[in-house]
């Protein structure tokens, strides 16, 4: 059978289905639609996103296979399935969590169309905020102060947050420097900050399982690393041991920055995607204007 005679078929196999629509039928679309646009929203600030690409491509993939008739593959998948969905479950376990405490925190309206999740960080990630946050790291470097500063990207940390005591201050030097400060109650776990804002601190990160990394590096290393293995983060450590300041993100860590190195590095995440993001809003308001 061509392919052209497929695509016929299915066609006509979708005529003799064909029903008359109601109100209800079209509540029930509205509804659903709406359902799947809040989830949508969700998952494009955790990992979960990553995932649904991965399962888009597996999908079509299987979708390729039950059109050409690959019974081998089409077997193999509803047998796989029960257990792909259980995995699922478990990897995206506080992600999950999170959703449906923010689910119940918010009013009808806000689930329904959230307005907020669409606003992106708040305040935005200013060059002043990336002077403070170099001039307190340069300063703890010199007098060997540990320190764990994650900043959050497009990916939500409010995970890890839950895990942390709020602070929800504007960042400034002199607060990054009081929070780690010795024998202080904040200055264990690291600091999350979003936007300009710092939103909590005392919070624990996932730490890497890599082999590779040098045994001299201790747990705010490992830390760091392992929370940009999971999300999309730039995190910045500050060895207790050494003073040298390093800066973990998208897996990798870097080492040995100093203050004019270390603002390069963040102008060239931040600075630059805003400048980017910006641009590509422009280039679509003109092109609607066209």
């Amino acid at each position: 059978m061509g392919l052209l005679e497929k695509i016929n078929e299915y066609l006509k196999s979708i005529e003799l289905y064909r029903v008359q629509m109601d109100i209800g039928d079209l509540l029930e679309v509205l509804i659903i639609a709406f359902l799947l646009y809040y989830i949508l929203v969700w998952m494009k600030t955790t990992r979960a996103w990553l995932l649904l690409k991965g399962l888009i491509v597996i999908a079509i993939f299987l979708a390729l296979a039950y059109f050409f008739e690959m019974t081998t593959i089409i077997w193999m998948a509803q047998n796989i399935l029960g257990f792909a969905v259980t995995a699922l479950i478990i990897v995206l376990q506080p992600e999950l969590r999170n959703a449906l405490e923010e689910l119940g925190k918010k009013s009808l309206i806000t689930n329904v169309l959230p307005f907020d999740a669409m606003r992106g960080p708040e305040g935005g990630f200013s060059e002043k905020t990336i002077d403070e946050i170099v001039r307190a790291c340069t300063s703890m470097s010199k007098v060997r102060t540990g320190a764990l500063i994650v900043i959050e990207r497009a990916e939500s940390l409010k995970v890890y947050e839950s895990s942390g005591i709020v602070i929800d201050g504007y960042v400034s030097s002199q607060l990054l420097i009081n929070i780690f400060e010795h024998n202080t109650p904040l200055h264990d776990g690291a600091v999350i900050i979003r936007g300009d804002r710092i939103t909590a601190a005392t919070c624990y990160l996932p730490r890497t399982e890599k082999q590779n990394l040098s045994k001299e590096l201790g747990t705010r290393h490992r830390a760091g690393v392992g929370m940009s293995e999971v999300t999309d983060s730039f995190t910045i450590i500050v060895s207790e041991e050494t003073g040298k300041i390093s800066v973990a993100f998208e897996g990798q860590l870097e080492s040995n920055f100093n203050a004019d190195s270390l603002k390069q590095r963040m102008y060239k995440v931040f600075i630059k995607e805003e400048e980017t993001e910006k641009n590509k809003r422009k280039r679509k308001g003109r092109s609607k204007a066209e």
